[in-house]
């Protein structure tokens, strides 16, 4: 990938054709970012936020979805312009990767358990911008992390993916846990998801004939 200076291309990104290029550049943040949703899981992740890295790696990992990520934001304040301005962008790049979703599952779903944590993600191609959140963090901060921030992060995606997206998380006690089910089921959901289903060929799987 081009998309900032040194990176360089993930191993899937010339041999898919659903995949995507989005920068997004703001007074706060500039983002760049490469999508693979035939990839094998790899992640090239430089955001500035340790802990968010991981949770970006989580959704590339079980959803084997090639990720690249380079986020420049005003992280002197706090991590919110940063956060929320990459989901928004990756929700871009799932757009434009995603197109017509001709062939698609278009539903995708996914319980993940963590030790005592155990969260359910249910994702929807509808083309309609939705988050359902009932995530109830035991505590405030994973590190340098507020977790408010993980839904300013999915807020974004969904709006700009254009797509329908419930989050429960239904037990947990570490909020460190409880976080790290939520991406992990949300990366199983999309891999489901953005299947292409044999049996659907190039039929749009919708009765309005478009998503």
């Amino acid at each position: 990938m081009a998309a900032w200076r040194g990176a360089r291309p993930l191993p899937h990104s010339i041999s898919s054709m659903r995949t995507a290029q989005v920068i997004r550049q703001t007074a706060e943040t500039r983002i760049a970012v490469e999508l693979d949703l035939d990839g094998s899981g790899v992640s090239k992740l430089a955001t500035g936020i340790g802990f968010f890295d991981h949770m970006l790696d989580q959704i590339a990992r079980h959803g084997l979805v090639d990720l690249a990520v380079h986020a420049e934001g005003d992280l002197h304040i706090d991590g919110h312009h940063t956060v929320e301005d990459v989901g928004i962008t990756i929700g871009q790049a799932l757009a434009k990767a995603l197109g017509d979703k001709k062939g698609v599952r278009r539903y995708g779903h996914a319980y993940v358990p963590l030790d005592e944590a155990l969260s359910r993600v249910v994702v929807d191609f509808s083309g309609r911008p939705g988050l359902v959140w009932h995530v109830p963090f035991a505590r405030a901060m994973i590190g340098q992390f507020d977790v408010d921030l993980a839904h300013e992060f999915f807020q974004g995606l969904v709006n700009h993916a254009f797509i329908t997206l419930h989050v429960d998380n239904l037990r947990g006690e570490n909020a460190h846990h409880q976080c790290e089910t939520v991406f992990k089921a949300f990366g199983r959901a999309l891999r489901a998801a953005a299947e292409i289903d044999p049996r659907m060929g190039s039929v749009i799987p919708s009765t309005k004939g478009s998503l």
